[in-house]
């Protein structure tokens, strides 16, 4: 298969990359910047470098169709302590949302624009449950809590859109991983997450189109 990963060079996305590397399919890996952390002797491994709020890449960069995309690359923004209710800037929640839900919806109608998801195509959108409103007991996290939320209605959308032409959407929520955006601090680390998210990739078709889905296979409440 051919899979296409966003924020491929650290965290999840690095660890999906390696995954789907291992299973023997070719990998897209696109990243901002640094690209010396992927295996140069990977034959499979095709690194882009790929800002989703910046210029697209080149056509022949790219593969000649998609099976997977799986849309990663976000931000945290500022500090937690930065995101209070007496402190969070609308720049801030402007940015966050900016690359946690608008960069998802660039990439997607790229690669749509040029015919490169069709019948059998899945797009994996990962959210958090952060975004999830009925999970919210503890407050704060403005700016993250609320691009994770727009992600899970956008990736809906794109579900419902993109239903006629074959092409499945899901929402991912990974976990709470031990990453450079939780300080390491997760509960379940990288390898965990992966194999359970990609596992339900593989069983996209069993959920419904737009559905929120934990990394455990469980329906997150939305």
């Amino acid at each position: 298969m051919n899979i296409l990963i966003t924020g491929a060079n650290r965290g999840l996305g690095l660890g999906f990359s390696q995954h789907y590397l291992q299973q023997g399919h070719h990998v897209w890996a696109c990243y901002r910047d640094r690209a010396d952390v992927f295996d140069a002797e990977a034959s499979r491994l095709h690194p882009i470098q790929w800002d989703i709020l910046g210029a697209t890449p080149k056509s022949e960069d790219l593969p000649s169709h998609i099976d997977i995309l799986i849309n990663n690359a976000g931000i945290y923004g500022p500090s937690k302590a930065d995101q209070h209710l007496s402190d969070v800037s609308s720049q801030t929640m402007l940015q966050t949302f900016e690359v946690n839900c608008v960069g998802p919806l660039n990439v997607t109608q790229h690669l749509h624009r040029l015919n490169l998801l069709s019948d059998g195509s899945i797009i994996a959108n990962i959210s958090s449950k952060m975004g999830s409103s009925e999970d919210n007991s503890s407050g704060g996290t403005y700016a993250y809590r609320a691009s994770k939320a727009a992600l899970v209605i956008v990736s809906k959308s794109m579900a419902v859109d993109l239903a006629d032409a074959q092409i499945h959407v899901i929402t991912l929520h990974p976990g709470w991983v031990k990453t450079d955006m939780t300080h390491h601090t997760g509960l379940i680390d990288v390898n965990t997450s992966v194999q359970g998210m990609s596992k339900v990739i593989s069983q996209a078709r069993n959920y419904a189109a737009g559905s929120f889905i934990a990394f455990d296979g469980q329906t997150v409440p939305f």
